[in-house]
């Protein structure tokens, strides 16, 4: 939005340094107090792979698609209704499967670094917010100008809601959703058949929410 205001002077590597260091210090301020889990896809994976309580999940949800939706009414309310309030719409020439495909890819690599770095103690904890940052920061600047790179649901339902703005928005859900879980199991995976073979040994964390600043306090 301010990009648009500002006649390009934000530029695109701009804003896509932006959402990798939002994520970055979002994460430092409250992974200690809510395992920071700003994406409701990241956390149904979390749970699908018990690394989350299932009674705790429609309390983060609504959380965080309440959030996203106050967030957009608080640009709204700054800016008015420009670009549809930052809505993600599919902007390449394959259209919303091209966006769908992206989305499910971008996610998907996201969450085996969220799973390397929140679950397993063999990654370094005090590492965590900046290797997942960098990998949304990286990921913003080359699919940005195609889907959008949204790679969270509520992220793009926030906007959508208050710009009203539905076109083609199954994308922002399907995508990220399936590349979470994706994601989680395949980590999963490779982290049992590294124990199976028996050149690595480490712990894993499983029950309570999950943290990713919490090895820092262990």
């Amino acid at each position: 939005m301010v990009n648009t205001i500002s006649h390009g002077a934000v530029t695109h590597v701009g804003v896509g340094l932006v959402f990798g260091l939002i994520i970055t210090v979002m994460i430092y301020a409250f992974g200690h107090i809510s395992g920071a889990h700003f994406n409701p896809a990241v956390t149904l994976a979390f749970v699908l792979t018990r690394h989350f309580p299932v009674r705790q999940l429609v309390g983060y949800w609504t959380a965080q698609f309440l959030g996203a939706t106050l967030a957009a009414g608080c640009l709204w309310l700054l800016f008015g209704d420009v670009t549809h309030l930052g809505t993600t719409l599919p902007s390449g020439p394959g259209g919303a499967w091209q966006s769908f495909g992206l989305e499910t890819f971008l996610t998907f690599f996201l969450m085996i670094v969220i799973m390397a770095m929140a679950t397993d103690t063999r990654a370094v904890g005090q590492a965590a917010a900046l290797a997942i940052g960098a990998t949304v920061g990286v990921e913003a600047l080359f699919a940005g100008p195609i889907c959008g790179a949204s790679m969270n649901p509520a992220r793009s339902f926030g906007p959508a809601l208050m710009s009203w703005t539905w076109t083609e928005q199954w994308v922002y859900f399907a995508g990220p959703f399936l590349g979470a879980i994706a994601g989680a199991f395949v980590y999963r995976w490779l982290r049992e058949a590294g124990m199976g073979s028996g050149t690595t040994q480490h712990k894993e964390k499983e029950g309570a929410p999950t943290t990713f600043t919490e090895e820092i306090h262990d």
